[in-house]
Formats: structure tokens, sequence, C-alpha cells
């Protein structure tokens, strides 16, 4: 399954989810898209159409990532949001999905979207 992982950059997303990503298990099931891996790329409705679906740590606001989400809507790829605990986000994305995820730290997210997919 090919993952596109869509996030905010208003965070340490390298560490607290690219790293822990990329040592999971699902880095070796899945084909795992970091957007801003190898610096920062900017995202096309292409690069969304070629998923299967969308990973959105959407713990923190961000335009871009709404602008993913919505094409992912509008391609009906399926959306899975994830969140700390505590953190406060959009009410909009409960138009987008009803696919949430709550965690408390890096692993507990791993350990959660492992059974979810």
């Amino acid at each position: 399954m090919k993952i596109f992982v869509a996030h905010s950059s208003n965070f340490d997303f390298k560490n607290k989810l690219y790293i822990p990503l990329r040592k999971s298990e699902l880095n070796k099931k899945h084909i795992i898209f970091l957007p801003q891996e190898n610096g920062k790329k900017i995202i096309t409705k292409e690069d969304i159409k070629n998923v299967d679906i969308i990973v959105a740590e959407v713990s923190y606001p961000s335009t871009g990532q709404g602008i993913e989400l919505g094409w992912g809507n509008i391609f009906n790829i399926p959306i899975i949001c994830a969140h700390r605990e505590g953190s406060n986000f959009s009410n909009s994305l409960n138009k987008l999905t009803d696919k949430f995820i709550v965690y408390k730290d890096s692993d507990d997210l791993i350990k959660k979207l492992s059974s979810f997919l």
C-alpha cells in the first residue's frame, strides 16, 4: 500500500514522525511517502492521486495540509487523522473522515496506526 503522510511544518516532524515511521515495521510492509524527507517539496494533485491512503498528523494547524486533504477527499482516497492527546484540531476534519487515532507519543502512534492498517 502506498501511504502519503500529511502534516504541519510547525513541529519536529522529522524526529517525532519521520524517523519513527522509517524505523517501524510499517516501512517494511508499505511504501511511505514523507513529503519533506529530502527537503521541502511542493505537493501536487498528482502526488495525492497516486496513493492508496493518507495518514494526516493533525495536532498542528496547516493550510498546506488542508489542501492536501481536500485533494484526497476529491479523489476518494481514504484519510486517517492522527493527533496527540490533548491537542486541538479542526472540527472540519470530521467532514473528511471518521477515522481518528489519538496517541500519546511516537511509539503509541506507530502501534495504533499498525493496528488500524
